[in-house]
């Protein structure tokens, strides 16, 4: 585990993220100290999957998936006696489209450095889909949808666990993003039961599928959440059972480079 790097970073290619220049990412991570950068901008979905986000801004376009590769090659080359960069993606694990997927990873597989396997994306009881992270709103209307804050929950879970024992070819990402993203809200719709058990099993799974966590500090600044994703009690479990880890700052501007990693000056 390299606490001198970021491993989850985006870029200006990201619709719902800042119009910083990948320069100013770089510099500010230089200028943090670190020593190693992951670009894990969100892959365009795929082509046949309709965004449900209200704002339809939840990935990179497809056009833009050439250029974001080679400004990123540019950068390793430009910065490369300063700091490592990786180009990666953050890959969105939909129920229903590995096909598609793995796919992309088999095409565009080889220019991945580093990568992320999130869940953002649920499939609802009518068999549509919902964006669990877009706003307070927005994930009220998904309660209504599922019946219950623990419904969601549970989908959400069981749809994490799909994410680590699918199979999406040679280049699947073998980090495992944020994977307590569902406490977003937690402290404007908190749930009546604890999932402590659910977590647990699904790091043995981690384990057994020799994939490593994205240890995520973003959750720290949304005012419905205040916490890492995922906590800290877990971060002991995950640390207990020898999961590797990487920690991610989730950035979606240069200021926010590394921020909160003071919070992960945890006893190993």
């Amino acid at each position: 585990m390299n606490m001198r790097g970021d491993y989850h970073v985006h870029t200006p290619f990201c619709p719902h993220g800042s119009n910083d220049s990948i320069e100013m990412y770089i510099e500010r991570a230089i200028e943090k100290g670190m020593n190693e950068l992951s670009f894990t901008e969100h892959a365009p979905l795929p082509v046949n999957f309709n965004d449900p986000t209200p704002d339809q801004d939840s990935a990179m376009s497809w056009e833009d998936l050439d250029a974001y590769i080679q400004i990123i090659e540019n950068a390793k080359q430009k910065y490369k006696s300063k700091i490592k960069i990786n180009l990666g993606f953050e890959i969105d694990y939909i129920e229903g489209y590995e096909d598609d997927t793995t796919s992309f990873l088999d095409q565009y597989g080889h220019y991945i450095d580093d990568a992320i396997l999130s869940v953002h994306m649920l499939r609802t009881p009518d068999h549509n889909y919902v964006c669990i992270d877009f706003s307070s709103e927005e994930f009220a209307r998904i309660i209504q949808l599922f019946g219950s804050v623990e419904a969601v929950y549970d989908q959400y879970y069981r749809t994490i666990e799909k994410a680590i024992i699918s199979d999406l070819g040679a280049h699947k990402p073998n980090r495992i993003g944020h994977l307590t993203l569902i406490h977003k809200y937690q402290r404007k719709y908190a749930v009546d039961q604890s999932y402590n058990a659910t977590i647990a099993r699904l790091l043995d799974l981690i384990q057994e599928h020799q994939l490593e966590l994205d240890i995520n500090t973003a959750g720290l600044y949304k005012d419905d959440c205040l916490e890492l994703y995922p906590p800290i009690s877990i971060i002991e479990q995950v640390i207990e059972k020898g999961i590797s880890w990487k920690p991610g700052s989730d950035s979606h501007a240069s200021e926010t480079i590394a921020r909160g990693f003071d919070q992960l000056k945890i006893s190993k």
